[in-house]
């Protein structure tokens, strides 16, 4: 958020201070855990448990000025890895940071990398598109650790188990559940592939309401077990209710990064990151 000093600077002036009040807005929402739920971000739905160790350390709550709220994961010290349908153009975009007295701040995002291969609509129908972006930020998030980036072991076997991590809401349409970072162990089902995978919750199977993404999980960092620990293998992109109706809780529709992570690691590069 640059302001210029030609003649429109007073018109200038007066957008960039509706973009603070926004923003002051939504880190108040944030300060109370009273989330705004807007379509497409889709949390984690039947209680996933809290959790601040482990993979929810690299978890980051990104905040728009138009009101909008993602999740995202640190893959450096300045980089954040989340969905291009979170980060669209047109609006300014912020990291909410807490520091030791948990009090939160917000970071400034200093550039934003869309995949080019990205179409929003592909993404609206659940079908696989390139929804995978990168931020990066002016400083570091405080108390944050940055995760490693993978990709999923192909061939995907039905059954097989990863981790989403969001700080979406638990219970659909109650902004006030949101905010906490939970983590959920689902299981690939359908056709998995390169393109998109499809998790449900092992004990509802995408039938009935189970655990899965929902509002505010857009984003989220996917975890798949490898030797070295575990590792990011794709982002969250939409959500379903049980039988595939409207909703959450039913199937967690993940972008994987086998075809997305050469891009990423060189956009990262360009910014400095040493991978």
């Amino acid at each position: 958020m640059r302001l210029g000093t030609s003649p429109i600077g007073g018109l200038a002036m007066r957008a960039a201070h509706a973009i603070a009040a926004a923003m002051k807005r939504l880190l108040r929402i944030f300060a109370g855990l009273t989330l705004l739920a807007v379509a497409p971000a889709h949390a984690i739905v039947g209680g996933g448990a809290p959790s601040v160790d482990g993979v929810a350390r690299s978890v980051v709550t990104i905040v728009g000025s138009r009101g909008n709220f993602c999740t995202g994961a640190l893959i450096a010290p300045k980089i954040v890895l989340t969905a291009a349908h979170c980060v669209q153009p047109g609006a300014d975009y912020k990291i909410v940071d807490y520091g030791a007295d948990k009090q939160p701040s917000l970071l400034n995002v200093k550039s934003v990398a869309i995949h080019p291969g990205f179409n929003t609509q592909t993404m609206l129908a659940h079908r696989a598109t390139a929804d995978v972006a990168l931020l990066q930020l002016d400083s570091s998030a405080r108390g944050k650790a940055a995760a490693v980036l993978g990709a999923p072991n192909i061939p995907i076997i039905v059954g097989s188990r990863f981790t989403i991590a969001g700080i979406g809401v638990t219970v659909r349409g109650d902004g006030k559940s949101g905010g906490a970072i939970r983590v959920a162990g689902l299981i690939a089902t359908g056709k998995p592939g390169t393109l998109q995978i499809r998790l449900v919750d092992p004990m509802g199977q995408g039938t009935r309401d189970g655990l899965g993404a929902c509002t505010g999980d857009s984003g989220a960092p996917v975890f798949e077990d490898k030797q070295s620990g575990p590792a990011i293998i794709g982002v969250v992109s939409w959500s379903t209710g049980p039988n595939g109706s409207a909703g959450c809780g039913g199937l967690t529709g993940v972008t994987p990064l086998t075809l997305y992570r050469d891009w990423l690691i060189q956009t990262a590069r360009q910014w400095g990151a040493g991978f």
